[in-house]
């Protein structure tokens, strides 16, 4: 019994290390591509094993960063008291919970076809490597945008084995988007990331001049959705939406542009959750009407 115990105490602090509810990020993303893949024609088989697939690869690549980032953190003051840096779980214990998702995450991509499968591995490097480019590059934000940019793409080819030009407008909206809300986030390590040495655009460039590159990227993301839609030949309902992220996006930027940290939450996690959940619902109204 307690060994039982034991281990539902070590799940749930595995999802609470991994942030288990940002999943909301990107997951809608990857069902807006299904569904234009399949002309909402999406089997429930299909949108299972797309949603294992999901939360094991956000799941294997959060977990992963959290490991090799756990030196760092515990000398941060904002992540010192994370559940790696305060020792809860074991590097042994995460890199055995990364393994398993590993796993999970071909065996879903199998699922769908044989391409799906083959480009697994390539997916799960992606997602990993992100993970040390701060170490080298400030360009890190960029890396993480096509980590998970590759999400609508990779749904769309699990689903139909090919990507056509609104996957790819798609792919690239998600990953100006990501990019440019992860400037926003890094703001407040940017001390902190200066005097380990790693690098990011608000180490590199200050805080003033990130927030221009992060509505330079939200507007790249604004211009890719709107071409998503002439490719998809979107109709009113699409449109809608657009409008609604694109004003969503605004208010991200306007939130923070004061550059006072203490609204950075709402700009990150408030609004960018309801971009995503947004842009799902006025997606698949247009393609159902």
């Amino acid at each position: 019994m307690s060994t039982a115990v034991s281990l539902v105490q070590k799940t749930k602090l595995f999802f609470k290390m991994i942030d288990f509810h940002e999943t909301v990020f990107a997951l809608p993303f990857a069902y807006v591509s299904a569904m234009l893949a399949t002309n909402a024609k999406l089997t429930w088989t299909q949108a299972v094993w797309l949603l294992v697939a999901m939360v094991s690869g956000r799941s294997l690549a959060m977990a992963f960063n959290r490991m090799i980032d756990v030196e760092f953190d515990a000398r941060n003051p904002r992540t010192a008291d994370h559940i790696m840096p305060k020792g809860l779980l074991s590097r042994k214990e995460v890199m055995g919970s990364i393994l398993a998702c590993a796993a999970i995450f071909i065996y879903a991509a199998a699922q769908f076809n044989r391409l799906a499968v083959l480009l697994a591995p390539v997916a799960i490097f992606i997602m990993t490597f992100y993970s040390y480019t701060k170490r080298f590059t400030w360009t890190t934000h960029l890396i993480l945008g096509v980590a998970l940019g590759q999400v609508p793409v990779a749904a769309w080819l699990a689903l139909t084995g090919s990507v056509p030009l609104p996957a790819w407008f798609l792919g690239a909206a998600v990953a100006c988007w990501v990019a440019g809300f992860d400037i926003i986030f890094a703001l407040q390590d940017m001390e902190a990331d200066r005097a380990e040495g790693l690098h990011s655009i608000p180490v590199r460039f200050g805080l003033a001049q990130s927030l221009w590159w992060s509505r330079g990227l939200h507007l790249a993301a604004v211009i890719f959705f709107a071409l998503t839609g002439v490719a998809i030949d979107a109709n009113f309902y699409y449109w809608i939406g657009f409008t609604l992220v694109t004003l969503l996006l605004v208010v991200e930027q306007a939130t923070i542009a004061s550059l006072d940290l203490s609204r950075l939450n709402f700009a990150y996690f408030k609004v960018n959750g309801i971009v995503s959940i947004a842009f799902f619902i006025f997606t698949w109204l247009s393609i159902i009407f």
